[in-house]
């Protein structure tokens, strides 16, 4: 592990001298990769630091508890001693953990698309819970948040909504939230006060870049319609939304948040390219876990990953069978102990399979 350590604590010392460099600074996606490796190497390295500090320290501890008289001295050692090996212990595991190699995934952006699933109008309105709650999250992270496309429910909420998300490792967050997300609540529709049980559907896929999927534009059949809902009245006068058919999977994409078909078309094409990317990447996923059984699922649409809980104010996710019972700051945004733990699980399992 020392080894290891020792070759990307160099990496670092080299990749912040490059950084500098005029020819990286003036190609932007050059520098952008860089500034991303710098900045995991960073925190490595800072580990590694603190780490060699630590055994440092436990050395010259045990060295005077074993040539000082001085019982106060000697106390001051065992003192040390006492505090700084389960320290060495923790750190040495958030090592392996950062050196387990990391999804070559988890820096990409994501498009997120949520689905109203079986409950009719409640469904749609949760929908849009769950849409406002990761809207809040992503702007407490500091990332940038924009709807492509959306189709609204007829008593509020979304029958489907699609967002692009862009920041600091997006996927590598937000990746365990596909899934089926369920509901138990009372709906407002409810005259008799009964508890409903309703459902909506969570898809993140990394976003794809166009060296990822190969598309022959021969096989999209491109339409265009009038855009409908918020946007004031241009919407309403040009065919600016956007329609895209890809043939031979059969996928359908439309785009009609830009004022532009120029805009919506690309936009319409980043997801496109996206689902295809996310098509193969569940058909790997699919290959893992035919050999093991991931404790966090394979990100599998069908899978029920989490009951919100409302009469009992509880937030479960059943993967890890963790609870919380503070479901208004979740629906807030607050998902951070669900994002960390889920994370802790991966992390584990990664470790155990490097072992094996």
């Amino acid at each position: 592990m020392i080894e290891k350590l020792e070759e990307l604590r160099h990496r670092f010392e080299e990749v912040g001298q490059l950084i500098v460099q005029p020819d990286i600074v003036s190609d932007v996606k050059k520098f952008g990769e860089m500034n991303k490796e710098y900045k995991h190497l960073e925190k490595v390295v800072t580990k590694y630091k603190e780490f060699s500090d630590a055994k440092s320290n436990l050395k010259n501890a045990k060295e005077v508890l074993g040539s000082e008289k001085d019982p106060d001295f000697r106390e001051m050692a065992k003192a040390e001693i006492d505090e700084l090996e389960p320290k060495i212990t923790s750190l040495e595991k958030e090592l392996k953990i950062l050196l387990i190699p990391k999804d070559p995934n988890d820096s990409r952006n994501i498009i997120l698309e949520i689905r109203a699933g079986t409950g009719g109008d409640e469904a749609s309105i949760f929908a849009g819970d769950l849409f406002k709650m990761y809207k809040s999250f992503s702007e407490n992270e500091r990332w940038s948040f924009s709807i492509l496309n959306f189709n609204e429910g007829t008593a509020g909420g979304y029958k489907e909504i699609v967002a692009s998300v862009e920041g600091e490792d997006v996927y590598g967050k937000l990746k365990f939230e596909s899934g089926v997300h369920r509901v138990q609540r009372v709906p407002a529709t409810e005259s008799q006060g009964r508890i409903h049980t309703s459902a909506a559907t969570v898809a993140v896929l990394p976003e794809a870049e166009e060296v990822d999927v190969a598309l022959n534009m021969g096989d999209i059949r491109k339409d265009t319609f009038r855009a409908s809902g918020a946007g004031g009245q241009h919407v309403n006068k040009t065919e600016s939304a956007i329609r895209l058919t890809h043939t031979p999977s059969g996928l359908v994409v439309e785009c009609q948040d830009g004022r532009s078909q120029h805009a919506n078309y690309d936009k319409a094409l980043k997801v496109l390219r996206s689902r295809l990317y996310e098509m193969e990447l569940q058909k790997h996923n699919a290959e893992i876990s035919s050999r093991r059984k991931s404790l966090v699922g394979s990100g599998d649409r069908s899978d029920k990953i989490r009951t919100y809980n409302y009469p009992q104010g509880r937030v479960t996710d059943h993967r890890i069978g963790l609870s919380v019972f503070n479901l208004p700051n979740v629906m807030n945004g607050g998902i951070e102990e669900f994002v960390e733990q889920l994370r802790i699980a991966e992390n584990a399992e990664r470790m155990k399979e490097a072992e094996n």
